[in-house]
């Protein structure tokens, strides 16, 4: 991968790495720290990222794990703290922030599972919290149909999410 290349695919993602990595490390100095060494990991294995197929979710996953990794180095020397442990600024344990992440990949993906009108009505409701005239006019539907039409989605989700242990 040329420096070109490079800096195309890779540079426009430093404000969100940044976000990220200021998530967990709780202030601005150590997140920069972290951030430039991620930058470095990412240049020195330039020639094995053309394999990469999501640079977002690759390059936040490499800042948080080198996050972890740095507050688990600037705990006291000798004793290493578990992740388990390490607070996040948000005040979330690093394995709860995780373990949240992968439950709303799951919810994600049976959520995508649903025909497109469900799916619709229940983003609409439930994760955007529109009113029912807010859905109408989005969707076309009135009332009663929503109402049906969102009870068989969350049914219907309810249904997938029994079969998978979440814990």
């Amino acid at each position: 991968m040329t420096a070109n290349e490079f800096k195309q695919r890779f540079l426009p993602l430093q404000a969100l790495l940044f976000t990220v990595a200021r998530r967990y490390m709780g202030n601005d100095d150590d997140a920069k720290d972290v951030l430039q060494e991620a930058m470095l990991k990412l240049w020195t294995m330039r020639g094995k990222l053309s394999t990469v197929n999501d640079d977002k979710a690759f390059c936040s996953t490499l800042v948080r794990n080198m996050c972890i990794d740095f507050l688990r180095r600037k705990a006291a020397p000798g004793s290493e703290t578990p992740v388990e442990k390490i607070q996040l600024a948000s005040g979330v344990s690093a394995s709860q922030d995780i373990e949240r992440q992968q439950t709303a990949t799951i919810i994600n993906r049976c959520l995508q599972a649903l025909p497109p009108r469900q799916q619709q009505v229940l983003t609409l409701r439930d994760i955007n919290g529109c009113s029912m005239e807010e859905i109408e006019r989005a969707t076309g539907l009135n009332a009663v149909n929503i109402r049906v039409t969102l009870s068989r989605a969350r049914n219907a989700l309810k249904q997938m999410l029994k079969g998978i242990s979440i814990n």
